[in-house]
């Protein structure tokens, strides 16, 4: 491993204390429906432990990055006192962890219409710093980056913008904004979700870059947006100096023509967990002997709110590719392929198969719990399978909850279907007995 000169790290000192990170907490979050019925959507629980907006924050903590305003607008209670518990700097650093929520002004009443609306609007709070740099990221993907990387390039290339990219094949390619660079990066063209196969098939990264990116030549790959964006000062405000709501739509294509936009090849892990399918998917994932994405990685770890709960207690159960939190009880239970959140309790003789159990906020009988209310926890001798159970649900005895025979689209009593993926609504009671 060669060691960073003294002028790189100078440098990369100097873009971190003139960098501002902005986490885009985007809108209500309808496709993650209905785990965002009651929170914003970077305040969705990941992995057992996290929330997703753990996830840009720890790789912008992990870059030397401590400047971090988190813009959302719906439901963003939870997410607040998440951020006020977890991220907290000494008095004697600039560093800082808020959320901007949307709000009405004497400037304009609106809701965030988009990405590039909700940073224009809040572009009077990022100014007042003495910042060169802003950094945009999106609140919904799971990834480990550091972004020094990318902003080194962003520096050495003198680009006025910098967006990051993800190699994907051609069947991918219409769900994401595709563009097509030269040898030196420099983006020349950009197209949001193409779908005519003509127009997809002149975006195609060209052989030479392939080669360089390690990828099999004789296949087709494109240039995808990941929504990260590094903008210097005077370029971003002029290019939201305008109307438009959307990066990817708007300000984008339209900031190519008369600026140096470049791209950074990013070729980790990645996956948009926007959706109930792919966050379904990433989170089982987790629970593979080697996952694509590695939570046990201590040279950049993932952070979140240190929560002082006693280990798990397991007495007597069958478990194969699982993760489970901490202060769970588990009891003569089987479970394959599940990710067990904090708190969690599941009695003897239960089936858990292909599952997310988000657990609970609190242990039954807590101070402040309403009495009467039912524990948090799964029965007895209940089988559940390819489910998402949301925080605080009450499943009683002799349950079972499978998306067998079901469409994969549905609205229920206590119940969705997204995707065929059963979704539990946090604090849902599931009577004993009941057959969903």
């Amino acid at each position: 491993m060669s060691t960073p000169s003294n002028v790189q790290i100078e440098a990369d000192t100097l873009l971190r204390r003139n960098t501002l990170a902005i986490v885009m907490g985007g809108g209500a979050g309808t496709r993650l429906f209905p785990l965002t019925e009651n929170r914003a959507k970077p305040a969705v629980p990941l992995a057992g432990k996290y929330r997703i907006v753990d996830i840009p924050i720890s790789n912008c903590i992990n870059s030397g990055l401590r400047q971090v305003y988190v813009l959302t607008q719906y439901n963003s209670a939870s997410l607040n006192r998440h951020l006020a518990r977890t991220y907290r700097f000494d008095n004697f650093t600039r560093g800082f962890v808020e959320v901007l929520a949307a709000q009405q002004t004497p400037d304009g009443e609106r809701w965030y219409q988009g990405t590039a609306d909700a940073v224009r609007q809040n572009l009077r709070y990022f100014l007042e710093g003495d910042y060169d740099y802003f950094l945009i990221l999106s609140g919904d993907q799971l990834y480990r980056m550091d972004y020094r990387t990318l902003m080194r390039q962003h520096v050495a290339t003198n680009a006025d913008l910098t967006i990051a990219t993800i190699p994907v094949d051609a069947q991918a390619a219409p769900g994401f904004g595709i563009m097509h660079s030269d040898e030196n990066s420099r983006i020349y063209e950009f197209v949001e979700k193409p779908k005519d196969p003509e127009v997809l098939d002149k975006l195609r990264i060209p052989p030479s870059t392939l080669k360089k990116l390690g990828l099999p030549e004789n296949e087709a790959h494109f240039q995808a947006s990941m929504g990260i964006y590094l903008f210097r000062r005077d370029v971003l405000i002029e290019c939201l100096d305008n109307t438009f709501n959307d990066f990817g739509k708007h300000i984008i294509p339209a900031t190519i023509k008369n600026k140096r936009v470049h791209n950074f090849n990013f070729q980790g892990y990645w996956e948009d967990i926007g959706t109930i399918r792919n966050f379904f998917d990433a989170n089982l994932d987790l629970c593979r002997m080697v996952p694509q994405f590695d939570f046990f990685e201590s040279s950049a770890p993932i952070f979140t709110h240190a929560r002082f709960l006693p280990a798990t207690k397991i007495n007597g159960a069958t478990i194969r590719g699982a993760l489970i939190a901490d202060g769970s009880v588990l009891t003569d239970a089987h479970i394959e392929t599940a990710v067990i959140g904090l708190r969690a309790r599941i009695e003897p003789g239960t089936t858990i198969r292909d599952c997310i159990i988000m657990g609970a906020d609190y242990y039954a009988g807590a101070v402040g719990t309403d009495p009467t209310r039912p524990a948090p926890g799964i029965g007895r001798n209940c089988r559940i399978e390819r489910a998402i159970i949301d925080k605080n649900v009450h499943i009683g005895d002799n349950v079972v909850i499978t998306p067998e025979g079901k469409p994969d689209n549905m609205d229920g009593e206590n119940f969705y279907i997204r995707d065929g993926i059963i979704c539990i609504p946090k604090d849902a009671i599931i009577p004993s007995g009941t057959w969903i």
